[in-house]
């Protein structure tokens, strides 16, 4: 009985580690796929590009070449005149001088790295728990791509193609011609590719995170934190938003607090996306016991990257200082009674229509439990500002993946 057992531990671990390597394997795969695509479209408006500033072609002989593509391969799809521009723009915006200088001073080769590696690194780490393996795995370099197989000779002068920067593989082709139509500068456009990255958004809910403008949301240095935050969670403030956007409950410009939290339960997607996608959702009016009394917090998350539990509390009120002895009776519940031995200590966010700063730094001065009110509210800020915040925030990521 126990060889029974202990061989279907030594089968479980075996196949969590094929199950490891499968999708490590199966992400190395459409990594490469995407960063081959992305090399295609960087190496076509190279060419348009260079074809066009040279006046050797004019916008009638981007729409012969959009039209030979399609007659020449009907099954073909994506290269209409107006992608073709798009790769243009995609070449143009990426291969110029200041958008390297930034990438170079940021070391975001090194990021990128970091964040390769670990697609390949972790079924080799898996692999360390099972018992006598004789196996050896070979790491591929991921972060860059396959070599290109041969070019047709041209019949014009030679033609030089480069290689595309390292970091726009990090994402895909329509996730960077969202970012190029939407966005305003090379901060924002390094920042969103890196946003993209890490939180996993496809093009729809990357759409919505650069109109919310997260970039100003997540970099801002006015957050309404209490110190207890900043101080346990360093990185909480790359993490958690202090303005969001609720547009898609369409409450009314005066509503009551039952029909904020009905609104956001029926939208709890949109409102997660919203949060960042870090989010889990548990329970709304979640249940704590407090001294024989039921209390409910209005809704309960768990926060994947902080690993601890996050209650929100709703308010159709301006912010009060009444609201955070409130929270701070909840997350004293929630540590006490319902976090679990490995799990952080529980991070409150207060959800107001508005606050008065003064009003909320002395309210947050004194408290002990790790809060944030946040307002729905957009403000945008310096560009000066948003390079150095970026400069930040890339440090934030290295730690990450380390």
């Amino acid at each position: 009985m126990n060889t029974d057992v202990t061989n279907n531990v030594q089968f479980e671990r075996e196949f969590a580690y094929l199950d490891t390597l499968i999708s490590a394997r199966t992400n190395a795969a459409i990594a490469k796929v995407n960063a081959e695509a992305l090399q295609t479209y960087w190496e076509v408006g190279s060419y348009i590009s260079n074809r066009l500033k040279n006046a050797q072609w004019g916008d009638h002989v981007v729409s012969e070449l959009a039209d030979y593509l399609k007659r020449h391969n009907p099954k073909r799809r994506g290269y209409g005149k107006r992608t073709l521009y798009n790769m243009v723009k995609l070449y143009e915006t990426y291969s110029a001088s200041e958008f390297n200088t930034i990438v170079e001073q940021l070391k975001l080769s090194e990021f990128v790295q970091l964040q390769t590696a670990q697609i390949e690194a972790q079924p080799i780490a898996q692999m360390q728990s099972v018992q006598n393996d004789s196996l050896e795995f070979v790491q591929s370099p991921i972060a860059q791509t396959v070599s290109s197989s041969e070019i047709v000779q041209l019949p014009i002068a030679q033609f030089q193609f480069t290689r595309i920067p390292a970091i726009l593989c990090l994402t895909t082709y329509t996730n960077h011609i969202e970012i190029l139509n939407r966005c305003r500068n090379y901060e924002e456009y390094i920042f969103y590719i890196l946003y993209a990255a890490h939180q996993h958004l496809n093009v729809e809910e990357l759409r919505r995170c650069i109109v919310n403008q997260t970039f100003e949301n997540l970099m801002s240095k006015e957050k309404q934190m209490t110190p207890s935050l900043l101080s346990q969670y360093p990185g909480a403030e790359y993490m958690l938003k202090d303005r969001v956007l609720l547009d898609f409950l369409n409450l009314k410009e005066k509503h009551i607090e039952p029909e904020l939290h009905r609104s956001l339960v029926e939208h709890m997607k949109q409102f997660v996306l919203e949060l960042g996608k870090d989010f889990i959702f548990m329970d709304d009016e979640y249940t704590v016991n407090i001294g024989g009394k039921r209390k409910r917090i209005d809704l309960l998350f768990y926060h994947r990257a902080l690993q601890c539990l996050v209650a929100v509390e709703l308010k159709s009120v301006d912010f009060e200082s009444e609201f955070v002895s409130k929270m701070d009776l909840y997350l004293e519940a929630l540590d006490r009674d319902y976090k679990r031995p490995n799990e952080n200590p529980s991070v409150g966010i207060i959800l107001c229509p508005s606050v008065d700063k003064a009003e909320v730094e002395y309210s947050l001065c004194r408290s002990m439990s790790p809060t944030l009110v946040a307002e729905y509210r957009r403000v945008l800020i310096p560009r000066d500002v948003m390079k150095r915040s970026l400069s930040e925030y890339c440090e934030f990521l290295r730690q990450e993946y380390k």
